[in-house]
């Protein structure tokens, strides 16, 4: 099986516990307005790779995966490419190798039954779920990305009904995510799951502002700033974020 793939980290610490190889997958659905990775777009783009090539390419730095370390499969998004994702985590797991998914959740569909099989199968090889709360209100998710939250939700709650470890991920976007009532809101939700082991605030920032421009893509938050120290701090005390 062959995936289309972005780009390579080699030395990742902020993609889960440790220091990490992280894989970050070609092809995305969402159009979030904060996505710093629109080349990351097209599925078709990038560069085709077999499961085994990229095993191999990741466990020549295994030695280095201290703190818990191993590999995360990032995006993208990368459950778009979800089979490949299965089938690399396999291979990674005959060599004892923790893994972890870095996800909206938006490929799962919980009235499918293809849908839930396969993602049920993922879950046997995978270790940890990052996953991204693009925003808890589904108007402001179709706003902010495109689509509704309703299958990331979904996804969350299939996570936890099968004991799979969660970090939760909030990216803090001024004027869009940071609204009190939201912030209660998903804090609310994360109390519903029983696998949570991680709450993230990520605030917004514009590192990928230029991409847009090389790209000939007008950039959705122009003009927007990364939120202040004091409304990060308030919502990882509402989120009880780490």
């Amino acid at each position: 099986m062959q995936g289309r793939i972005h780009s390579f980290e080699s030395f990742g610490t902020v993609d889960g516990p440790g220091i990490r190889y992280v894989i970050f997958m070609q092809g995305c659905p969402l159009r979030c307005k904060y996505c710093h990775n629109p080349d990351s777009w097209d599925v078709r783009s990038g560069s085709s790779y077999s499961a085994e090539e990229v095993a191999r390419g990741a466990l020549r730095y295994k030695n280095y995966w201290r703190g818990g370390g191993g590999v995360t499969v990032s995006g993208g998004e990368p459950l778009l490419q979800a089979d490949f994702v299965t089938e690399l985590f396999s291979v990674l797991k005959r060599s004892g190798v923790h893994t972890a998914v870095d996800t909206s959740g938006v490929t799962f569909d919980p009235a499918n039954e293809k849908s839930l099989q396969k993602h049920a199968k993922l879950l046997e090889y995978t270790d940890l779920f990052l996953l991204d709360i693009k925003h808890i209100d589904g108007d402001g998710c179709r706003r902010l990305t495109g689509a509704d939250n309703e299958n990331e939700l979904a996804f969350a709650r299939f996570l936890s009904d099968n004991g799979k470890d969660i970090w939760i991920r909030q990216v803090l976007v001024p004027g869009i995510t940071d609204g009190e009532d939201y912030l209660r809101r998903t804090r609310a939700f994360i109390d519903t799951l029983k696998t949570v082991r991680r709450v993230e605030v990520l605030p917004y920032h514009t590192m990928g502002e230029v991409k847009y421009k090389n790209m000939g893509i007008p950039y959705p938050l122009a003009g927007v700033k990364p939120p202040d120290e004091r409304s990060v701090r308030f919502a990882k005390d509402v989120l009880g974020a780490d």
